[in-house]
């Protein structure tokens, strides 16, 4: 379910093609910089409700990161 959100916010957010997002596609395969990162981060915690800390954003290498991290918050 959170893959599914997550694909959903990265390809409207940057137009990137579903079959480009994975999960485990690497960030870093995407293009993104650091101010998409937190863009990216912004719209995460506004769909989940969740607060990311800075420490775990810099851990977020794969989209598989970003779903673990929000399976165990």
């Amino acid at each position: 379910m959170e893959f599914e959100k997550i694909r959903a916010i990265i390809c409207e957010g940057f137009n990137i093609d579903e079959e480009e997002v994975e999960i485990e596609t690497h960030l870093e395969d995407l293009n993104f910089d650091s101010l998409d990162m937190v863009e990216i981060v912004m719209d995460i915690e506004d769909e989940f409700g969740v607060e990311v800390p800075d420490e775990a954003v810099e851990k977020f290498l794969t989209i598989g990161d970003i779903v673990r991290f929000l399976e165990n918050c």
